[in-house]
């Protein structure tokens, strides 16, 4: 193997456990529900799903899911629908 390609895949492997070097700007995914598959996606700093109450609340499970497995490589804007119930 030429050491020029050798030297791009330890740069890879490092790249890969620096997350904060990526930030996803788009992205889009079918997610496969308990009782169905959605489209869901980040775009245009908002995040869209096809499920039913993604259309009434402006989030979904779906969404939530995706905020935690992309963590830091959202811009902020994308990190903010985690919803928080009021504590009582």
């Amino acid at each position: 193997m030429q050491s020029s390609l050798i030297g791009k895949i330890e740069k890879a492997k490092r790249y890969a456990e620096e997350k904060d070097r990526i930030t996803f700007t788009e992205l889009s995914a079918k997610f496969r529900g308990d009782n169905d598959e959605y489209i869901t996606s980040y775009r245009d700093n908002k995040w869209h799903c096809t499920c039913h109450f993604f259309s009434g609340w402006g989030l979904c499970s779906h969404t939530m899911a995706l905020e935690r497995i992309m963590d830091k490589m959202l811009p902020k804007e994308g990190q903010t629908a985690q919803y928080q119930p009021v504590a009582e």
